[in-house]
């Protein structure tokens, strides 16, 4: 009687186990279409935050109940005039300005000024005892509503919102992004393992005040 039991237990398991991979791959997928999803950096622009060939975890869903706020990592789709794919391309860069922020460069000790605040930038990329400048020319700018101005860590090996700004004849729209183009906020670098970190808002932000 208890092989019998045993028997039809293994049977209905797998009966139900196509049935629980199923499940278990829908979510999977479900997951990755509206929470959350990994990227890795294919480019030295947000050196040395992140690294050639890191592996970001980034959350689709915060930007549905809120907007990017400035310090923030965010994955966004490039426009065509960024990347130069028509089919779009994900890039990753640091939020430096929201809409009606007003962004300079640069006060008399070398430092991005937002909103009328000086802002220290310790993530910015530096080696062998050089570290790259808030920006490589100075510039005056108002975000516009629903956009973002974002910039690389990696100033000097950056196509951000600068290069953009000086590329277009200094056009606010072909700088900025929309926000309705942003696929979410990097908050953790989980691969390589020796690596992992979470990607927090640094906290000179915290200082800027809103527009």
């Amino acid at each position: 009687m208890i092989d019998e039991q045993t028997d039809k237990k293994s049977g209905s398991f797998w009966k139900e186990l196509p049935i629980l991979l199923g499940v278990a791959i829908l979510v999977a997928v479900l997951v990755r279409a509206f929470v959350l999803q990994t990227f890795y950096i294919p480019s030295p622009s947000m050196e040395n935050t992140l690294q050639i060939d890191d592996r970001v975890l980034v959350n689709k869903l915060v930007y549905d109940f809120r907007s990017p706020h400035r310090g923030e990592v965010i994955v966004f789709k490039a426009p065509t005039e960024w990347s130069g794919n028509p089919d779009g391309e994900d890039f990753i860069k640091r939020v430096i300005g929201v809409g009606g922020d007003h962004v300079v460069c640069c006060d008399a000790q070398d430092r991005l000024v937002v909103n009328g605040t000086s802002l220290d930038e310790p993530y910015i990329y530096s080696a062998n005892g050089q570290r790259d400048k808030p920006a490589d020319q100075e510039f005056d700018v108002t975000v516009p509503k629903g956009r973002l101005w974002v910039m690389g860590d990696h100033r000097s090996a950056s196509g951000d919102s600068l290069e953009h700004w000086q590329q277009s004849g200094q056009s606010i729209d072909s700088a900025t992004i929309p926000e309705d183009r942003v696929v979410g906020r990097a908050f953790t670098v989980f691969w390589p393992v020796g690596r992992a970190t979470w990607l927090t808002v640094p906290k000179p932000f915290e200082a800027v005040p809103n527009a």
